[in-house]
């Protein structure tokens, strides 16, 4: 099933996958990914492929509607004091430690079983790295905004992952399906891991583990930022976008329990919540997987999924630009003239960020979803009042 118009690379790669998958379909926010395309949904029996949910184990997106009103983040001035503050306590960027002294760092998850999956040469350093960024957000197109809904009540939103964690497992499960060792860098390539044997299960454990590490370090962040706005946590609602989940899916034959891999797509079973941003400078929403009996057989189709964001329409290259040692070997196809226009337009407070995340970078978040037709309901639409991004400059590979 595919929602939404596509380009022909993307599409490609959908096809391929579900060649190999026993049902897939695609969202309408879907774009090229590595094998796999981002918005992609694909169901195997038994097995589970490591690019498919990708280097960016469990990244999702969570947010927390407060007790706060529109009114208590005062004017512009007011509003840039708050985004100094948000950047001043959460650590943007590749690699980076989280400077609180209360960051989760001796949550339970450090003391899992499932850390035996990682050789014992690697076990120590692979935790120790984990422990240090819980809680930090990382580069390119994650963030923490704060938005008013439309009864202008204050909605705080993060989107990020497991960070050096689920990159670290993920690049070196791709190597060792591919019968090379643990360190080598490989060829992003699907290999279908059986969950029964030893490397797949080994690569389960640990992908679930770096989905209880990206839910506790979103919950942390999002928390912090509403107890740095002096607010109430009244409603979290909380999602992966990049994992794998064992769940009924209709076969061949009937239904039967496959796993099901969900690379850049949001679940959005009936009654189901969720958070999708759009850009910077766009509407987010909060929405949950529609509720009545006509909107199930194309619920099915699309394997209970949604989108998790707007969809890129640019590349990051394209959009920048490229310069090397003062040449410019391709020009930036987005003006900053026009992106700061459109974000005082909007009233949106920005720190960090860059042309790459720019609103003209992605398609328009009410397009995309409208091309899920009946799938979801929209429950909430959040206008965005602060965005904060780590700076432009900043390179992060373990962004989706």
């Amino acid at each position: 099933m595919i929602f939404g118009t596509h380009d022909a690379a993307t599409l490609e790669q959908f096809r391929d996958v579900s060649s190999r998958a026993v049902r897939s379909a695609l969202m309408a926010d879907g774009h090229v990914g590595y094998v796999m395309p981002i918005g992609g949904v694909a169901a195997y029996r038994g097995k589970v492929s490591v690019v498919g949910v990708g280097f960016d184990i469990a990244c999702g997106n969570a947010a927390i509607r407060t007790d706060l009103h529109v009114r208590a983040l005062g004017g512009p001035h007011r509003r840039g004091q708050i985004a100094d503050a948000i950047f001043e306590t959460v650590s943007f960027g590749i690699g980076r430690k989280n400077r609180s002294g209360d960051a989760p760092v001796d949550h339970p998850l450090f003391a899992d079983d499932a850390w035996h999956a990682v050789a014992v040469s690697h076990r120590h350093e692979l935790r120790e790295k984990a422990r240090s960024q819980l809680g930090t957000v990382g580069a390119g197109n994650h963030y923490v905004d704060v938005f008013a809904d439309e009864h202008d009540t204050v909605w705080v939103g993060v989107h990020f992952g497991s960070r050096g964690f689920g990159h670290t497992v993920a690049s070196n499960f791709i190597a060792l399906s591919q019968g090379l060792s643990w360190g080598t860098r490989a060829r992003e390539v699907e290999v279908l891991l059986p969950v029964a044997e030893p490397l797949g299960h080994d690569y389960w454990q640990l992908m679930t583990l770096a989905g209880r590490y990206a839910y506790a370090g979103r919950e942390w962040v999002v928390r912090k930022v509403v107890e740095l706005l002096g607010g109430r946590e009244l409603e979290l609602v909380h999602n992966h976008h990049n994992f794998c989940w064992v769940e009924e899916v209709e076969g061949p034959d009937g239904p039967e329990r496959m796993n099901v891999i969900r690379k850049g797509a949001t679940p959005a079973f009936p009654g189901q919540m969720g958070f999708v941003g759009g850009s910077m400078g766009d509407d987010a929403v909060i929405l949950r997987g529609a509720t009545s009996p006509e909107a199930r057989e194309i619920q099915g189709r699309a394997l209970h999924s949604t989108v998790h964001g707007a969809g890129r329409v640019l590349s990051r290259t394209a959009a920048k630009g490229k310069i090397r040692k003062g040449k410019v070997l391709r020009a930036p196809e987005v003006d900053p003239e026009e992106m700061r226009r459109w974000l005082d337009q909007k009233g949106v407070v920005l720190r960090g960020g860059d042309l790459d995340e720019a609103p003209q970078v992605y398609r328009r978040l009410d397009d995309v979803l409208a091309a899920q037709g009946a799938t979801v309901e929209v429950v909430h639409r959040l206008r965005p009042l602060i965005v904060c991004m780590a700076s432009g400059d900043t390179y992060d590979p373990y962004m989706d």
